[in-house]
C-alpha cells in the first residue's frame, strides 16, 4: 500500500536553515537508487507523520519529483518524538523490496481461557516482496492457539509473491502456562512487551543536513 507525499526540491544547506526549515513543519529528505542523480528534498511533517502512522513503506513523491520511492530510513531526534531526516530509495512497481512488517495479533486464544499467557516474541518479521504487493503488517489469527502451542515466522501468512527473509523457525507468540511465566528472567526474549512497536522509529542523536 502507498501513500501521497509531496515533496519540493530544495538546495538549503547548513544546520541553521535545516533546523528553521523543520521549526516551519517540513522535513528535510533525499532521494536515490536506480543509477540516477541524488535529490535533496522537503516533505511537509505532518503528510510524513500520516504515512508513518499508517505504516506505509512506499510512496508516490509528487511535486518536486514524480517518482515512487521506499522509505528506507527514519531519523528520529533522541525522544524519538520528532523526524530530523527522512531517506528514500527509487524503485519500480514490481521490483523486490526487503522491509520489516510489523506484527499484529488477531483473535483470542483458546488457551488463555484454560490457565495460559501470551508470550508476543517476535513483532517484526521481515520479508522480500514486490513493491506493489506490499502490505503495512503481518496478521496472525491467534483463535487456534491452545495451551502449550506456538506460532512460528514460518506459518506467518505473507503478502502475494512475498518470501520470508527472517528465520522461519523463529517463535512469533506461543501461549505457556503462568508458572513457566514466572520462570522468565528480566531481559530474556520472553520478557517483552505485548504491544507491537512503531515501525521505522529510531533515536539518533546526530542530524542529519
Amino acid at each position: 500500500m502507498s501513500d501521497i507525499l509531496n515533496v519540493e526540491k530544495r538546495d538549503t544547506t547548513g544546520t541553521l536553515r535545516i533546523r528553521r526549515m523543520r521549526q516551519a513543519g517540513m522535513i528535510p529528505a533525499v532521494l536515490y537508487g536506480h543509477g540516477k542523480e541524488t535529490i535533496t528534498l522537503t516533505v511537509s511533517g505532518k503528510e510524513l507523520d500520516n504515512v508513518i502512522r499508517l505504516g506505509h513503506h512506499v510512496v508516490a513523491l509528487k511535486g518536486g519529483v514524480n517518482e515512487s520511492a521506499l522509505i528506507k530510513d527514519i531519523q528520529w531526534d533522541p525522544l524519538g518524538s520528532d523526524v530530523l531526516h527522512l531517506d528514500l530509495s527509487r524503485i519500480t512497481a514490481g521490483e523486490l523490496v526487503q522491509v520489516m512488517l510489523p506484527v499484529e495479533l488477531k483473535g483470542v486464544a483458546p488457551g488463555t481461557k484454560s490457565g495460559g499467557t501470551l508470550r508476543f516474541l517476535r513483532h517484526e518479521l521481515e520479508i522480500e516482496c514486490p513493491a506493489d504487493k506490499l502490505t503495512d503488517k503481518l496478521e496472525v489469527n491467534i483463535n487456534h492457539l491452545e495451551l502449550e502451542q506456538s506460532i512460528t515466522a514460518g506459518e506467518v501468512e505473507l503478502p502475494p509473491a512475498a518470501t520470508l527473509v527472517s528465520s522461519p523457525e523463529d517463535v512469533v507468540v506461543q501461549c505457556v502456562v503462568v508458572e513457566e511465566m514466572a520462570e522468565i528472567e528480566p531481559g530474556e526474549e520472553g520478557a517483552e512487551s505485548a504491544e507491537p512497536e512503531i515501525i521505522g522509529r529510531k533515536k539518533e542523536d546526530e542530524e542529519v543536513e
